[in-house]
């Protein structure tokens, strides 16, 4: 008989014996990527955990890690500063991360493939927003794939190819995902990570925290 219970996707801070089933998730999250060898291993998961808990987080649904992010905070100087991926992330290990940094900085997310009807990303984003409302951080900021840029390089730069997916004119999962989520895009990003979909490029978003209270040093 049919209890009626419904299963919903549940974010909440991840723990260290989710570690094995991250790993997996990234495999086959990010089957190009972990090719080249470009997910978190054990070792890193479990320093991210040391450093700042509060920041990585996981989706479960039915028992199953379906989703995860991982996060740390800096202070970019300047703010908009080019930076990759494995030197915000210091290294894997988030060794520059800083509680009294004024950013959220978004290292990952990943969501699995046969699942991504359930709004995992969006529920992760969510948890980013309300843990950097909850610190009174200023912004998030996150290098972001252009996933079908590879298809397209031939003919457009990267800054062209991100102008017509604005236009709605070349479909873009990734970016278009992140417009909905109220990011806005700043600028490209070269050699930000190995990544054969983006050519190695990224998008450098912003959100900014509408409730973000100006700290007084006097």
């Amino acid at each position: 008989m049919n209890s009626g219970k419904k299963h919903t996707v549940i974010v909440r801070q991840m723990e260290e014996k989710d570690i094995p089933q991250i790993v997996e998730l990234q495999k086959i999250a990010f089957p190009s990527i972990a090719s080249k060898g470009i997910y978190w291993k054990p070792k890193h998961l479990k320093m991210h955990l040391q450093v700042f808990p509060e920041g990585q987080f996981v989706a479960e649904y039915k028992e199953k890690i379906v989703g995860s992010c991982s996060s740390l905070i800096i202070t970019l100087h300047p703010e908009y500063k080019e930076h990759t991926w494995m030197s915000v992330c210091g290294n894997s290990f988030f060794e520059n991360h800083d509680p009294r940094g004024d950013t959220l900085y978004g290292a990952d997310i990943s969501s699995h493939p046969d699942y991504r009807r359930l709004g995992i990303a969006t529920k992760l984003y969510n948890a980013r927003k309300n843990l950097a409302t909850k610190l009174n951080l200023r912004r998030i900021i996150a290098g972001g794939r252009i996933l079908n840029y590879c298809e397209h390089a031939k003919n457009m730069s990267p800054l062209e190819y991100v102008q017509k997916v604005k236009l709605h004119e070349i479909k873009e999962p990734v970016l278009l995902f992140q417009f909905r989520n109220k990011f806005k895009f700043i600028k490209i990003l070269p050699n930000y990570m190995k990544d054969p979909r983006s050519l190695n490029y990224a998008t450098f978003i912003e959100w900014k925290n509408p409730n973000f209270i100006e700290k007084n040093d006097h």
